[in-house]
């Protein structure tokens, strides 16, 4: 698989798109959080376990992505065209990409390693964030940078990106727009995390196969 470079999608704004996915004057239920203003979330998300834990392609098209989707709106299309050209073949994830790849084409194969790589990241900068609360989100991005998408990115792209890192916000600023109750704050974004989290690794795994291979 070539580790080729992506650029329909500005590597400063996959950086920013979570923190920058909630508005400075967001608003949110009395006693809730920002996670309550979501219509579906990665939670809402089936994973079925029987079927080697298969992901519906057609819930690339839900608010479930909102954290990364306006900024990855290309990868998630690209799926999606393949989804409506061969639905029979595209019901899950991993069947779209099985049977894109026996055609010998690759676009929504690659759209998808692009848009599981943009959700880890997002991922494992969160999951940072809110293990080591003294690191402002700067710090927690520059880290899953480094873990993620620095290592296909190109000297070019690379020191965008980690300019990128020092215009999140601060760290007390943001986690306010999320809830007045940090404690209600904490254990909703575990829950919406921990969906992402099992969600990406079931792609990831998947994508370290053979036959999702091009």
């Amino acid at each position: 698989m070539p580790a080729t470079e992506h650029f329909t999608v500005s590597p400063i704004a996959i950086a920013l798109a979570t923190i920058m996915a909630i508005p400075s004057n967001s608003t949110y239920p009395a006693g809730g959080t920002w996670f309550d203003t979501l219509n579906k979330s990665f939670v809402d998300v089936p994973v079925d376990a029987s079927k080697d834990n298969a992901i519906p392609t057609d819930k690339l098209g839900s608010v479930a992505f909102i954290p990364v989707k306006n900024d990855l709106v290309g990868n998630i299309k690209k799926v999606r065209d393949r989804q409506l050209a061969s639905p029979a073949e595209s019901e899950t994830l991993q069947s779209l990409v099985i049977n894109e790849l026996k055609t010998k084409k690759h676009v929504a194969t690659e759209g998808l390693l692009w848009l599981v790589r943009g959700l880890d990241f997002t991922a494992q900068a969160i999951r940072h964030n809110l293990l080591n609360p003294s690191d402002e989100l700067s710090v927690s991005f520059r880290n899953a940078y480094g873990n993620t998408l620095k290592p296909h990115h190109s000297f070019m792209v690379k020191p965008i990106f980690s300019a990128a890192m020092s215009a999140t916000p601060y760290r007390k600023d943001f986690y306010t727009k999320l809830g007045d109750d940090q404690g209600k704050v904490d254990s909703t974004a575990n829950t919406w995390l921990g969906a992402l989290e099992k969600q990406v690794g079931i792609l990831k795994d998947f994508q370290g196969r053979k036959e999702a291979k091009w």
